[in-house]
């Protein structure tokens, strides 16, 4: 993933802009990209098994064979709900979450049917910030009561 999405980039050296010499490198993508493409590949890998030969084969051939750039597993993944030291899965239990969120931030999905709990915090963040000349920024402190949520 990392190669495939990496880019070439150049830079021009010369008089006046000109470009008598020119050196280019491989530039690595946004890591936020990187991440997709793998959280992509990770969401639809094929599941595999060895037949009596230990050859690898599709659990469920409906599906296309995976390609070489496809991701495959022969173990599933561990329930990443509940807690198991031996995975090193922490579970969802306490965590933060989106009561409106339909993605894998939202509540319903994160806290695995369980529900979550709300709960009201005091946040603090910079507000009303002026720029004055020359050369800072002041700025007053807002409090704010929001609800938040987690899991149960």
């Amino acid at each position: 993933a990392v190669s495939t999405l990496a880019d070439v980039a150049c830079k021009c050296h010369g008089v006046s802009g000109s470009c008598s010499l020119k050196t280019c490198w491989l530039q690595l993508a946004d890591f936020r990209k990187v991440g997709d493409l793998l959280k992509e590949k990770y969401d639809s890998a094929a599941a595999m098994k060895l037949n009596t030969r230990g050859k690898l084969v599709q659990v469920n051939n409906k599906f296309n064979s995976p390609t070489m750039n496809d991701l495959i597993y022969i173990d599933p993944s561990p329930d990443y709900c509940v807690h198991n030291e031996s995975t090193g899965s922490l579970g969802t239990q306490g965590r933060l979450c989106n009561k409106t969120s339909e993605g894998m931030d939202g509540c319903e999905l994160m806290c695995c049917g369980r529900g979550y709990d709300q709960f009201k915090t005091v946040q603090t963040e910079r507000c009303h910030c002026k720029f004055h000349w020359c050369c800072y920024v002041k700025c007053k402190k807002c409090t704010e009561v929001v609800d938040q949520f987690a899991c149960k």
